[in-house]
């Protein structure tokens, strides 16, 4: 099939739907589909670390949309491009392409899918992945029930991501959790340690917990311990000048995809201490494929990735995550609890269920599904 992907966040910058649209990509391509993503691109200097838009563009077709602008959603930052400009080109591309099916993530974020709902003749599936946060939704009220309607298939995934959806906009949708690329993980050569190490990725601001994690931390008082944090955000400045770096914190800034590989298989412990928000897991699964024991929130959306495979402790609980990770250290330190070979194997193998071959699969009957959906409804049958 001749599939187009559209994805409304920079690929410029690091991002959970980011990574899903170029993973998924790939894997299409890897089972014979011609794809093409359409998508926001940055050419301001791209630091170490964010995602190489060269690489994806060797592997996959892909249209670059303009740059972005930041704008505040869902308690983060998201780089989108609501200009007219983006729609033009998408539209353009969509246009030529002669696609079989246009796959939109997020269909309701600022951007190009309101005029590909529109105006563009193609069948549609829309991906929701945002829970809890239904504010969006009330802004645009029957606009996005009209633009709902235009979609021939609608998938969420998550239950969370599924509930949060169809209560503000009603229909039914398919369920298809996010994909990991497990190999990846298995393959990479883990970062060398000189002593009990945690680990964690991921945008510093208030929702992922940094700074809970950090307060935590710093009451562990296993001899050689260290902190590993990546990543950066409007909290790293303040965060660094609270807890500065020392022998038991470095703070790493932004790392690229193979180096987070490296320091996930590295880690003793990998953290992700966010206090809401997370409609899924991707995080956790990647840490289940490189068989790293795990303490993270116990939000719907991590309890539903993990399986039972990690620790879970009330979110914005410092005492609670503090003695998890006090445990889990000592767990793994002497490959006792969910440290064991056979546990992390476990988890491991429940990681591989989301492989993003298998989403690949499964998205390959729903966007069969939707062409015969957009043929019946425009031939009369």
């Amino acid at each position: 099939m001749r599939v187009a992907v559209h994805c409304p966040y920079s690929l410029s910058v690091p991002g959970g739907v980011q990574g899903q649209v170029a993973g998924l990509a790939r894997a299409l391509e890897s089972r014979g589909h011609q794809v093409t993503v359409l998508a926001p691109v940055d050419e301001r200097a791209r630091a170490s670390g964010e995602r190489d838009i060269a690489d994806l563009g060797r592997d996959v077709g892909f249209v670059s949309l303009g740059g972005s602008v930041s704008l505040r959603a869902n308690g983060s930052i998201a780089a989108v491009a609501p200009g007219p400009k983006a729609s033009l080109r998408a539209l353009r591309a969509l246009r030529t392409g002669r696609f079989d099916v246009l796959h939109l993530h997020e269909p309701f974020a600022p951007g190009a899918s309101y005029a590909c709902l529109a105006l563009a003749r193609v069948a549609r599936v829309g991906t929701f992945h945002r829970s809890g946060d239904t504010a969006l939704y009330r802004v645009l009220g029957p606009l996005a029930r009209w633009g709902a309607e235009r979609l021939q298939v609608r998938c969420a995934v998550s239950p969370q991501a599924r509930s949060t959806v169809a209560h503000a906009l009603g229909g039914t949708y398919e369920l298809v959790a996010n994909g990991v690329d497990s190999e990846r993980f298995e393959r990479a050569q883990p970062w060398p340690t000189e002593g009990p190490t945690v680990f964690f990725v991921g945008r510093h601001e208030h929702r992922k917990g940094l700074a809970l994690l950090l307060g935590a931390f710093a009451g562990i008082r296993e001899p050689g311990a260290v902190l590993w944090v990546a990543g950066e955000g409007p909290e790293t400045e303040a965060l660094k000048r609270r807890f500065a770096p020392g022998d038991s914190v470095e703070w790493l800034g932004r790392i690229g995809d193979a180096e987070v590989a490296r320091r996930l298989r590295g880690a003793h412990v990998v953290c992700f201490p966010s206090l809401g928000g997370e409609s899924f897991g991707v995080v956790l699964l990647e840490a289940m494929s490189a068989r790293t024991a795990i303490v993270a929130s116990n939000l719907p959306g991590y309890r539903f990735a993990a399986g039972g495979h990690a620790d879970l402790v009330a979110p914005g609980d410092l005492l609670a995550l503090r003695t998890a990770l006090r445990n889990s250290l000592s767990d793994a330190l002497k490959g006792t609890g969910r440290s064991t070979a056979e546990a992390l194997e476990a988890a491991a193998a429940h990681a591989r269920c989301f492989s993003m071959t298998a989403i690949a699969a499964r998205y390959e009957s729903i966007y069969e599904e939707a062409v015969d959906l957009w043929r019946s409804s425009h031939n009369g049958h």
